[in-house]
């Protein structure tokens, strides 16, 4: 096997999924603390301390203890070499998430033992099976009150029409938690909550059969119970198959604690037995193979300002194929044009180091002089028609106008909206004839009205006025070379405007109003938000 292969073999990329609360955040840290890329995990909501969650960088996050922006994160573990995609547990965070999901080839879901399946989950879920990703399932704090186990699987299985086996079993819950008993091995892993460190915990080796033993770790009346318990899903659940797994069908479940780091390293060791190296990536009629030598990569998400003292503009790509090497010239698909991509780096939240070679599976981020969409490709030189399949854009449901407060700072409102806006996470609007004092901003969820308030003011010292509007769709307007916008006939609560390309769109308070718009204007054609 060549240097390159080996390399390619060894690269895990998974992102983290799950409902806002679930604990995604803190696992993801414990997973951290087994690399060794942190020595102490963050707390993600204390506000005493000035500790806080590794992957969350934006001011706003750590005041508000939540994840709302993706970040990417690569540490080392035994022979492995893992990057881990943190995603928005934010219900209003669907598009950043779904971009990512485009750039993972396996899924970790973090489902919260007390709640189960919460409306985000499902959301998430669905954007992994449409890519028939593997999905693994971490049931979470098992040292609180929980639900049926049985009941959460049987839940699982039904919402998400997806197979699930148990690889561990847990023994109580709560205060009675007392471990989790692990069927491949045979063994129980026992629960001990001022367990916080990095330290391995050593599993009892104890056959199901064995009931003195079992009686002497864990009492005669729970032996019973969990010696039921096993034994039905030995009988009623579904076997282990591996394939089954690869093929997003199967969904490997385990049960734990990441707040007091229990059962996360024999998690983290399973799912590296279980999960693939680099998946292979359509481009049109293509299928790009990872272990190609020639290199290959796209766009899934663009950030500005990760640090404010240079700045800056980062585009994350995904490398799909070969090896990336720093200093070489490459193409730029949708730029038509070769270059030198400046200042490679691997990134640990906001903390970045230039590398010289990346490797398929890898995740670099990359200096961005504002050449880059989402969804762009770049590659080697002699691959210069490979252009990726597009990542589909969610259209905007929520809308506002906004006006900037001080005219004396147009110049940093039109920057930071327009680079804002090239991320991805919000969609801005113009009103025919009009500047750029007044825009119409479209989002998916309502909490990016604040994330944009928040950065306008904390990274471009701009503030302005924000009226929410009624309207909830928007659609594009077919037009040809004969197309007068002046002639359209529009209600009152039709709003027309542009986008930066300078396409024509209309947004409506409801779907009556598109029927009234089609009635009055014969021949107008609209399409839906991500169709042309």
């Amino acid at each position: 096997m060549t240097d390159l292969a080996k390399q390619i073999n060894r690269r895990r990329t998974f992102a983290i999924i799950s409902h806002p609360d679930a604990g995604k955040t803190t696992l993801t840290e414990k997973l951290l603390l087994y690399g060794g890329a942190i020595q102490s995990a963050g707390s993600v909501k204390g506000k005493a301390s000035d500790h806080h969650a590794t992957s969350d960088w934006m001011a706003l996050e750590k005041q508000r203890g939540i994840s709302i922006t993706s970040s990417v994160m690569q540490f080392e573990y035994e022979d492995f070499c893992i990057n881990i995609l943190d995603t928005p547990g934010h219900q209003d965070f669907s598009e950043d998430t779904y971009r990512t999901l485009m750039a993972a080839d396996s899924a970790v879901m973090v489902i919260d033992a007390a709640k189960g399946i919460e409306p985000q989950t499902r959301k998430l879920f669905r954007v992994c099976a449409m890519r028939h990703i593997p999905i693994f399932t971490f049931i979470n704090k098992l040292d609180r009150e929980s639900r049926d186990p049985f009941d959460l699987l049987d839940e699982l299985e039904h919402e998400f029409n997806i197979g699930t086996y148990p690889m561990n079993w847990p023994i109580g819950c709560g205060q009675d938690f007392r471990g989790v008993y692990d069927r491949e091995k045979r063994e129980v892993l026992a629960f001990d909550q001022f367990h916080q460190g990095r330290n391995r915990i050593s599993g009892i080796h104890c056959d199901i059969t064995d009931t003195e033993k079992l009686d002497e770790l864990i009492g005669e009346r729970r032996r019973t119970e969990l010696v039921e318990q096993v034994e039905l899903v030995d009988v009623a659940g579904y076997e282990f198959d591996l394939e089954r797994v690869r093929r997003g069908e199967l969904s490997p479940v385990f049960f734990g604690s990441a707040l007091t780091n229990f059962g996360v390293e024999p998690f983290l060791e399973a799912f590296l037995r279980m999960t693939t190296s680099p998946l292979p990536r359509r481009a049109g009629e293509e299928t790009v193979d990872p272990f190609d030598p020639h290199f290959s990569a796209f766009v899934f998400k663009i950030q500005a300002n990760m640090n404010k003292a240079h700045r800056d503009r980062i585009a994350f790509m995904r490398i799909c194929s070969g090896e990336f090497e720093r200093g070489v010239e490459y193409f730029h698909t949708q730029g038509g044009k070769a270059f030198r991509l400046s200042q490679p780096q691997q990134m640990m939240a906001q903390e970045r180091e230039v590398i010289d070679r990346a490797y398929a599976g890898d995740i670099i981020g990359v200096f961005d002089p504002g050449i880059f969409s989402i969804g762009d490709t770049v590659c080697d030189v002699s691959l210069k028609g490979l252009r990726f399949d597009k990542i589909p854009t969610f259209a905007p449901e929520h809308f506002a106008m906004v006006e900037q407060t001080d005219s004396m700072k147009r110049k940093q409102f039109q920057k930071g909206m327009e680079q804002i806006a090239q991320e991805g996470a919000i969609q801005i609007f113009f009103e025919p004839g009009r500047g750029m004092e007044r825009v119409i901003v479209g989002v998916v969820g309502v909490l990016q009205f604040e994330v944009l308030e928040y950065r306008l003011k904390d990274e471009y010292g701009v503030t302005f006025y924000r009226t929410n509007l009624p309207h909830q769709i928007i659609r594009r307007v077919r037009t040809d070379k004969d197309f007068d916008p002046t002639k359209l006939t529009l209600g009152s609560d039709t709003r027309l405007v542009q986008d930066y390309h300078g396409n024509y769109l209309l947004i409506f308070p409801g779907n009556w109003a598109i029927d009234w718009a089609l009635d009055k204007n014969p021949g107008l054609e609209l399409c839906e938000f991500d169709e042309m």
